[in-house]
């Protein structure tokens, strides 16, 4: 099991690691933007396919992340090495707080409490206009010298994304992941065998908020500004939608999903302004026809053969 995501991870990076070979800045930023969105869907289905919680709220930590990382870099001139892992830091704080009170709710319950944490999260970046910037967004975040040409960011981002995702390789295959799946399937059975749930639950709720506040980072450093919007339950249902598209059954379902769902939305908006419908449509037929998302399709032809 290990051994061929292992390979899965390393191929995939080797792949990538060709795109600024291509020549093309348009290429460069598209992939850079799909790495960052492959590393939140896969932190949002560290709860969503393993814990089986569904969070509605999952980008306050996203944009906790890239505001976190902006403000350290800018306001307070601090060098990358510290202001990322510091709104890492920053966000696992919160991320625990408000994890502390959601875990204590499930199923519906859970996903609404999310929603408004999430939604309160929003409030204060918005309102907050001597930090944040307010509706008008924080602006001129400056990436260091380093990685200042979208190859050279790029690549980071790949480094960063990588090493992401072998941690949550490592994290899904430990007695850890083993309890969040025992939790899933049956949590009062897992409570008897002795799991401490909510214990549990608030760890995975932590580790997925701070993998999420991670990609926020990059995304921040990405677009060389950030705003509130990122925070918006919108942005949460999209990374859902990733999630659910790719596979929530699998570790590189939300990769998968993260993949498709950008490359379509950019081919499509070039043909039709429909775009939203045109997702509606996609998320309808996949719970539909496909509800295993696209690793399942591809693990039920691998089946067949």
């Amino acid at each position: 099991m290990w051994r061929p995501s292992l390979i899965a991870i390393f191929a995939a990076a080797a792949v990538f690691a060709l795109i600024p070979l291509s020549g093309s800045t348009y290429l460069t930023y598209l992939f850079t933007q799909i790495l960052i969105f492959i590393l939140f869907a896969t932190s949002l289905n560290l709860l969503i396919g393993y814990l089986g919680l569904v969070s509605f709220g999952h980008a306050a930590y996203f944009a906790l992340g890239g505001y976190g990382c902006a403000i350290l870099l800018r306001t307070y001139e601090m060098p990358l090495i510290v202001a990322m892992p510091g709104a890492m830091v920053m966000t696992a704080v919160l991320a625990a707080v408000i994890g502390f009170f959601c875990v204590r709710l499930t199923s519906y319950y859970f996903a609404m409490l999310t929603l408004a944490f999430g939604q309160l999260v929003w409030a204060v970046v918005f309102k907050w206009r001597s930090v944040t910037g307010g509706d008008d967004g924080f602006l001129r975040i400056l990436a260091p010298e380093w990685i200042g040409t979208p190859a050279s960011f790029y690549l980071f981002t790949l480094a960063v994304v990588t090493i992401a995702m072998l941690a949550l390789l490592v994290i899904t295959q430990s007695p850890l992941g083993r309890m969040l799946v025992a939790i899933r399937e049956n949590e009062v059975r897992a409570g008897f065998l002795g799991v401490h749930t909510r214990r549990i639950q608030l760890i995975a709720f932590v580790l997925a908020g701070t993998f999420a506040s991670t990609a926020g980072a990059l995304f921040g450093m990405f677009n060389r500004s950030i705003f509130p919007n990122s925070a918006w339950w919108l942005q949460s249902a999209e990374v859902l939608v990733m999630v659910v598209l790719g596979g929530m059954n699998s570790f590189f379902g939300p990769a998968l999903g993260a993949i498709a769902l950008i490359v379509f939305g950019r081919i499509t908006l070039e043909i039709t302004v429909y775009w939203p419908a045109l997702l509606a449509i996609i998320l309808i037929v996949t719970l539909f026809f496909f509800p295993n998302g696209i690793a399942g399709l591809f693990g039920a032809r691998r089946g067949k053969r």
